[in-house]
């Protein structure tokens, strides 16, 4: 088995670019023109101080990663959570959030809060089962709500 290295960079980072591709594309592809426009967001928010993006490193490749951005004094919000389509269903996408709500702790936040959209029952799934408490209701038919909040207390 491999050692996975977790990396602090920036966006435009080159080993960042498959997860930027692949997040776009899936972006567009469930959510048209919003999709893509949220991935146009300036990247500076992703970096200290209010801010970091990872990667998951395996044997040189990014498998998966993940950043958080400046919410307010005491709430980081998590953006960019991703596996590269050839490295799913390992238990990836859990491990990024671990890594991400350390590194928020380190920042000094408190609070994590994100949003997925309704066509992510795999992210909504992912963040219920990690501890989130969803902001909405969950019996609700998700594509009548919008975005899906969660919100998590880190300690």
């Amino acid at each position: 088995m491999t050692t996975l290295e977790v990396r602090r960079v920036r966006q435009s980072d080159p080993e960042a670019a498959p997860l930027v591709a692949e997040l776009t594309h899936e972006y567009t592809t469930r959510y048209g023109p919003m999709g893509a426009e949220e991935m146009r967001r300036p990247a500076d928010v992703f970096e200290p101080p209010n801010g970091q993006f990872l990667l998951l490193v395996e044997s040189g490749e990014a498998v998966a990663g993940g950043a958080f951005m400046r919410y307010d004094d005491e709430t980081a919000e998590m953006k960019r959570i991703w596996t590269h389509s050839r490295h799913r269903r390992r238990g990836l996408a859990r491990r990024v959030l671990v890594e991400l709500e350390n590194e928020a702790r380190t920042f000094g936040y408190s609070r994590i809060y994100l949003t997925t959209g309704p066509r992510q029952p795999e992210a909504k799934g992912l963040y219920l089962a990690t501890g989130y408490t969803p902001l909405f209701d969950v019996e609700t038919d998700p594509l009548t709500i919008g975005p899906l909040a969660f919100s998590k207390v880190i300690h």
